[in-house]
């Protein structure tokens, strides 16, 4: 279940309480009028099936109503009542297949900021995967692929392209040219200092690396595994499954070739520098056109149920039309409305 909070102007709020009690899948319909200050106007507490609530959210977003108030968004985790499972089972789909659109833009424009600690947390993830290939651990690039923080913006990447987006692609393309080269540098600066202080090898033998080899070495299963892990992050960001999530940043090699390239040109070894940077671009380009793709897929099956939602004559309900979207056009209904000499009837 999705449990909204509507902030409304009182001229607003009946057309609201009208468009939601009249849904089957919305219940807990709570109108608290004169309770909100800033904006003033009244609150409107209710409970949405999950599969049921961006169309619900779109509904809406036709009434303006994040033009003169607010909707906030939050999951359930846990409903005991007959009247929420007869809520679902009103709603068409499964729950955890349902994809809060609304949700899962804000998530990934929260995760692609071009924020100091997004630069530290890719600079202390090449550190760590550094230390690794030096030393041909593979326990550390595992953790430096979990620390690596850059998921976030190739799924901001993947949403902007689908839903177009422009400001959230500029925003996590500058993520990531900020992110991947400064830690590239620095990692290059800390892999000269450990060789000039014999902390590490004096010499770079990739042969003798072969638990970190395959870093440098891309074939085709580097990009399978790249694409696949890229469908099942998007899966992982579109149902809040955190745990499948953390099972794509340890498969994915985008942190450890970076750091191999910084490693590989301390020492000189152009080859293998090259290698790491093959790898580095198939393992971006296979995320961002797996999670493009997942994504068109998903919201292609959400569009067609928005289109059969816009003929529910539900909607007629809070005085939407019926067969159309009210959305980007003008909408003099959505003013209150005044008798002839101006007041209201």
């Amino acid at each position: 279940m999705i449990h909204l909070r509507i902030v409304v102007p009182k001229e607003f709020a009946k057309r609201v309480i009208d468009l939601l009690c009249a849904a089957p899948s919305v219940l807990n319909v709570i109108h608290l009028e004169g309770v909100a200050q800033k904006p003033a106007g009244d609150v409107i507490l209710c409970d949405v099936a999950r599969e049921d609530a961006s169309v619900i959210i779109s509904d809406l977003k036709e009434l303006e109503i994040p033009k003169h108030g607010s909707i906030s968004v939050e999951n359930v985790d846990v409903a005991i009542s007959d009247a929420a499972v007869a809520a679902e089972k009103a709603a068409p789909g499964l729950p955890s297949d349902a994809v809060v659109w609304e949700e899962v833009e804000q998530r990934t424009s929260d995760n692609t900021e071009l924020s100091v600690s997004f630069v530290a947390f890719m600079v202390l993830a090449m550190q760590i995967a550094a230390v690794g290939i030096l030393f041909d651990q593979p326990i550390l690039i595992v953790g430096a692929m979990v620390v690596g923080p850059e998921f976030g913006p190739l799924a901001g990447v993947s949403v902007a392209l689908v839903h177009r987006r422009s400001d959230l692609a500029k925003r996590s393309l500058a993520a990531l040219a900020v992110g991947f080269p400064a830690g590239i540098v620095l990692t290059f600066v800390a892999a000269l200092v450990f060789k000039w202080t014999g902390l590490s090898p004096e010499d770079y033998i990739p042969s003798e690396h072969q638990l970190t080899g395959f870093i440098s070495h891309p074939d085709f299963f580097s990009f399978f595994v790249a694409f696949v892990a890229g469908v099942v992050g998007v899966l992982s960001l579109t149902s809040a499954k955190s745990g499948a999530l953390i099972g794509v940043l340890i498969s994915v090699t985008t942190i450890p070739a970076a750091a191999n390239i910084a490693v590989a040109a301390s020492y000189s070894d152009w080859s293998e520098a090259g290698g790491a940077a093959a790898q580095l671009g198939i393992n971006l380009v296979a995320i961002v056109l797996a999670g493009v793709l997942t994504l068109f897929i998903q919201r292609r099956y959400y569009v067609m149920r928005r289109r059969k939602h816009l003929m529910d004559p539900m909607r007629t309900e809070a005085g939407l039309p019926l067969g159309r979207s009210m959305r980007g056009t003008p909408r003099r209904w959505a003013q209150p409305r005044r008798g002839r000499a101006g007041q209201r009837p």
